[in-house]
């Protein structure tokens, strides 16, 4: 079964250990390409240089060392361990000619032996047709924004939370929003690529937004690292993703993300950002 999702995220093989793709600027945030599809890129490397049906992904950390911007990528894999049942891979993604870009260490595993639980719930929220969309128009009285190309890829609805031109005054950075693409990324058994979900995890810094409101200073966040654990499959168009900032200081912020589907955590990341301000 094909998908715009999948042709995006192809790789072609260039030498021993080198994948080549191109990005196109529909996934551009200010200005670069969010990073959450740079892993993305590097995951499909990875999957291809490691060609082992029986596993995985199970989790996978980022760290964007220096900026990629859309164009022709070079994408350089590392084999780091090859196991029975378990392995690990370490994969760069670049702009051609750049020192350095993201780099990202994953895990792929077959199905184990072990106990199962669930420790946490989603919160209750009204579904996605009740809930407004990212793409409404913003009251009257707030200033009109353009939209970021990735938006124009992805649907976000807010279900928890405040909007940023309510001035309630907040007291938590816990939100949540239905996120689906406008082509779901389906795979042949029904699931959503599991390379598409990381994508949706890399949208947490919003969090901290909804802990300290509306402020004089524009400022956006962008991300140190990422780190996704992936556990059940998707099964459902629309996935809850709720999202916090546990804290903030010097400069920096953590913050959290669950995404759910079908009542299912589908999967837990973390991310480490900085602020920047516009101002400046």
């Amino acid at each position: 079964m094909g998908n715009p999702f999948a042709d995006e995220v192809a790789v072609e093989p260039d030498a021993p250990g080198r994948y080549r793709a191109t990005l196109g600027p529909g996934w551009n945030l200010r200005p670069l390409p969010q990073g959450g599809i740079i892993t993305a890129l590097a995951l499909r490397a990875m999957e291809a240089e490691l060609d082992e049906a029986g596993e995985t992904l199970r989790t996978l950390s980022t760290m964007f060392i220096g900026q990629v911007a859309d164009g022709p990528l070079t994408i350089d894999v590392e084999v780091l361990r090859r196991g029975r049942s378990m392995s690990h891979l370490r994969a760069e993604v670049c702009n051609d000619g750049a020192p350095r870009g993201h780099v990202t260490t994953a895990v792929f595993g077959r199905v184990r032996e072990g106990f199962a639980f669930t420790d946490i719930v989603p919160p209750d929220v009204p579904p996605p047709e009740e809930c407004p969309s990212f793409r409404d128009p913003p009251p009257p009285d707030w200033p009109a924004f353009e939209p970021l190309p990735f938006w124009g890829r992805v649907e976000g609805r807010p279900a928890l939370g405040f909007p940023p031109w309510d001035d309630t005054p907040r007291t938590t950075s816990k939100q949540a929003f239905w996120y689906r693409f406008d082509e779901t990324p389906w795979l042949d058994d029904g699931t959503i690529d599991p390379a598409a979900v990381v994508v949706l995890a890399d949208t947490m810094p919003g969090a901290v937004g909804q802990r300290v409101g509306r402020t004089d200073r524009p400022w956006f966040g962008p991300s140190i690292d990422l780190t996704v654990h992936l556990f059940a499959p998707a099964t459902e168009e629309w996935l809850l993703a709720v999202n916090r900032a546990r804290i903030a200081g010097d400069g920096y912020a953590s913050v959290e993300m669950e995404l759910w589907s079908a009542g299912a955590l589908v999967a837990y990341g973390t991310q480490l950002m900085f602020f920047a301000f516009l101002d400046r």
